[in-house]
């Protein structure tokens, strides 16, 4: 055999070994996806407890429990207008860790404010939309007024002397308070609490006089007579709380705005593994039961693929992005 050739047969031998080995290691990574989860898979969840994302993330932890066969623990990391989980999650390393976020976290954090750690359009791996719901203008029980226009006229008088509050600076409530302004002509102050049962409790004390709350948690106030319900965020009435009427219904035309919950898993979470989340939430969001305690939680339940939650983010991107360069919103 001639020098040339022996060098062919030893190359050739030692390619098929290295693709012997790349397919092995292909293998045992299709293995080890397949094997998921091996472990307690985290939820985080960048509200306090009792917050409607901290809802959401318990009602489909049981179920996803039982699908995956192994324990699914909710933590709550709030702080940030939910951010700080978000930036957890994004930076996860251990592919047994997901989030339940809001709009805000998974669309505009980024737009809003240039520091936020971690860029949701990059570092966040859309699983699945969990559900929608618009919001409900609110106000203390003895605010001025017994229709939209009477209050919203009462605010434009007060001017910079009323404060509404918000689960957060980027949340939706927060963005969609600043939309209002514009529509409007109020000019209230804001406060950022860290949830919205803060707000809550705020405003029934009388230190806040407005706020975009999500009906299932304004609601129960209204009924008891604690809060006063000026309108909802909805083109028409809502299904979710068809007794209040909506803005648009009091004379802001128009006015239409969602707060969502969904999954995000990080983006570097091996696609077999983020897949099988995807799938596993959605049905489990679209399940009766599931589905009756969502509505029972005033969320419309969605339990989409991840490529709808990726559609969802796009537009409400575009929707809050338009809003926070028009109002020049900014966060330092």
């Amino acid at each position: 055999m001639t020098t040339h050739l022996m060098r062919r047969t030893v190359l050739a031998l030692a390619l098929a070994a290295v693709g012997t080995t790349a397919l092995a290691q292909k293998a045992a990574k299709a293995d080890a996806d397949a094997a998921w989860p091996t472990r307690a898979v985290r939820i985080l969840v960048g509200f306090p407890g009792g917050s409607t994302p901290d809802l959401v993330a318990r009602t489909i932890a049981e179920p996803l429990s039982k699908a995956l066969g192994q324990p699914v623990i909710v933590e709550n990391k709030p702080g940030a207008g939910g951010n700080i989980a978000a930036d957890m999650v994004a930076k996860a390393t251990d592919n047994h860790t997901i989030g339940v976020m809001i709009n805000g976290n998974m669309t505009i954090a980024k737009l809003l404010n240039p520091a936020t750690p971690f860029d949701p359009l990059k570092d966040l791996a859309p699983l699945s939309l969990i559900g929608t719901a618009p919001l409900l203008l609110t106000a203390p029980a003895n605010a001025p007024g017994n229709t939209a226009q009477e209050f919203i006229a009462a605010a434009r008088t007060a001017g910079n002397t009323w404060s509404y509050g918000t689960p957060g600076v980027g949340t939706v409530g927060h963005i969609g308070m600043e939309l209002l302004k514009t529509k409007t002509g109020i000019d209230p102050v804001h406060v950022p609490y860290p949830g919205n049962p803060q707000v809550i409790n705020a405003m029934i004390s009388g230190q806040l006089q407005l706020s975009l709350l999500p009906p299932g948690l304004a609601s129960p106030q209204i009924k008891a007579g604690k809060l006063k319900a000026i309108g909802v965020t909805s083109t028409g009435r809502s299904t979710l709380v068809p007794e209040y009427p909506s803005l648009d219904e009091g004379g802001v035309r128009g006015f239409q705005l969602e707060i969502w919950t969904a999954a995000a898993a990080p983006a570097t979470m091996p696609k077999p593994i983020a897949a099988k989340l995807s799938r596993l939430i959605g049905e489990i969001a679209r399940s009766p039961e599931v589905r009756a305690k969502l509505f029972q939680q005033g969320w419309q339940t969605a339990g989409t693929s991840a490529e709808g939650l990726a559609n969802r983010i796009k537009a409400d991107t575009a929707l809050l992005g338009g809003v926070i360069a028009q109002r020049n919103i900014k966060v330092e």
